[in-house]
């Protein structure tokens, strides 16, 4: 298969890449033979969300991995990493070779629990966990609150991330910045390989600057609802906004982009995080948190930094980036030799969401009916080609 007329960004040129087998064997001007023509759009390394949920196995109701792969492919994602929230805790051996066996040739990489359970107190076999294939380990969801508990984590010398979250201070801008300045601490003291996951705070901003400018091993990721919206937005307490973190300040907004603008902020990441529509049409304060985010990302993205960033450094938040910090071979430069993962976007085209079509299970999202500029039109995983 021939990729014609593909502008690839981190070469700056207009070529066409030939396929063969998964892997790309060419990439030159004017290649012979028929092909895809991308006259007018981007081809880039292929997207990796670095933070989402399937929701299987226990929750299929909500979401199957099946479903969430699908998902992920028609918002141009190559690869994706789920957490361990599931039921049974992907927190053992069984229960990561499950959720393996369901990726179907798909480029699927687990993150698997930092502690047993998810309950904070004991730590799951991280090394055995690491050597059957988990990518990273985290308790999303239920912080790690005993800082020695995180402190052995950390001396893993696996990667780590963090759900920060002070649970006393019911989601408050506190609750997330004083859980970051604390774990902080603990990195300062033990070192290790550590990421923040849904950075929403200006004060989250600030610290993680401080401390990477120290030179800890620190990165961090936010996710495209943080760019676009505040808590004015779900006004009449819609549980369909009901995130964790919540939404913020219009101040906190502006400082995450400031954020990423000036790579504080490593990574943008979905956050994928898909429910029933009977549960989210609870009243606000029983209704689950979580909205979904494959599908509408790219999308949401560009609409809200493409006048304020370079496309092409918007695009390594969400490839190459993530990418280094998970240590993935497969998605490097586009050159030959490499395998074929790779994502096509069109940038100015125009859309209006509209969940009814979208691959998932839950299609309602907080962007029903808005107008987005820029979306993946195909998805190259492992040299299969998806148009969408």
């Amino acid at each position: 298969m021939i990729l014609k007329n593909a502008l690839i960004l981190e070469k700056n040129e207009v070529l066409d890449v030939k396929i063969e087998d998964g892997i790309i064997v060419e990439i030159s001007e004017n290649i012979q033979g028929d092909g895809i023509d991308l006259d007018g759009k981007i081809l880039s390394r292929g997207f990796i969300d670095m933070h989402c949920h399937l929701r299987e196995p226990g929750y299929e109701y909500k979401e199957t991995i099946e479903t969430g792969i699908a998902s992920a492919i028609n918002g141009g994602y190559c690869a994706i990493c789920p957490m361990a929230n599931t039921k049974p805790v992907c927190d053992n051996l069984d229960t990561l070779k499950f959720i393996q066996s369901k990726a179907n040739g798909y480029n699927l990489f687990p993150i698997c629990a930092t502690t047993k359970n998810l309950d904070g107190i004991e730590l799951a076999p991280i090394n055995e966990l690491k050597s059957a294939g988990a990518i990273a380990f985290s308790n999303d969801g239920k912080p790690v609150l005993n800082q020695e508990v995180l402190a052995k984590a950390l001396q893993t010398n696996e990667l780590i991330i963090s759900h920060a979250e002070v649970m006393e201070l019911n989601g408050t801008s506190e609750s997330e910045f004083e859980a970051v300045k604390r774990e902080i601490e603990t990195l300062r003291k033990v070192g290790g390989k550590y990421h923040f996951a849904h950075i929403s705070t200006k004060e989250s901003v600030d610290l993680i600057r401080k401390a990477k400018a120290e030179g800890l091993k620190l990165t961090c990721e936010t996710a495209p609802h943080y760019i676009s919206l505040t808590k004015f937005d779900g006004l009449e307490n819609n549980p369909i906004f009901k995130v964790n973190p919540p939404l913020r300040e219009e101040a906190d907004r502006i400082a995450v982009i400031e954020g990423l603008k000036d790579g504080t902020i490593d990574v943008i990441a979905t956050d994928h995080a898909p429910h029933s529509v009977y549960e989210k049409n609870m009243p606000f304060a029983e209704a689950p948190m979580g909205m979904v985010g494959f599908e509408t990302a790219i999308g949401v993205t560009l609409t809200y930094l493409k006048d304020v960033m370079p496309i092409s450094k918007i695009i390594e938040k969400f490839t190459a980036n993530p990418a280094k910090i998970l240590g993935i071979d497969d998605f490097g430069e586009i050159k030959t030799g490499n395998k074929a993962n790779l994502t096509v976007i069109a940038p100015e085209l125009e859309w209006i969401v509209n969940g009814g079509n979208f691959k998932s299970k839950c299609n309602f999202t907080p962007f029903e009916g808005k107008k987005l500029f820029g979306k993946s039109v195909m998805t190259v995983v492992n040299g299969v080609i998806y148009e969408h």
